[in-house]
């Protein structure tokens, strides 16, 4: 399982890249575009790290960032679809919220795991 979310943390970040050049050229999607690009990358990202944790401390620590960050993603995404006339609301936008939304389900069962290891 772990080898398949890593797979789609990557891809998740991968996807938000590609789909990033698609908004709006304003101030307001300048800064929604960096911060979705942040966020969707750091998760994985944190993900990555905590297979290499220190220890349990440091391995729950990291997924906890991860699952903090892919809900940031979620936001984001969010905003955007409220944001956007429907005529611009397209599938890659749904599959990245839909996917962020499941992402935020598996990281949170695994801190939730975690946590209750550790009591």
């Amino acid at each position: 399982m772990h080898g398949d979310l890593h797979k789609r943390l990557f891809n998740f970040a991968v996807r938000v890249f590609k789909y990033l050049p698609n908004l709006p050229i304003t101030p307001e999607f300048k800064i929604i575009r960096y911060q979705l690009a942040k966020c969707s990358s750091s998760s994985g990202a944190n993900y990555e790290e905590s297979q290499a944790g220190s220890s349990r401390a440091d391995f729950n620590n990291k997924v906890r960032i991860s699952l903090r960050e892919m809900r940031e993603s979620n936001y984001w995404l969010r905003i955007i679809k409220a944001t956007l006339t429907k005529a611009k609301i397209n599938e890659e936008l749904e599959y990245l919220i839909n996917e962020s939304a499941e992402l935020k389900k598996i990281l949170g069962s695994i801190v939730t795991k975690t946590r209750t290891a550790n009591k």
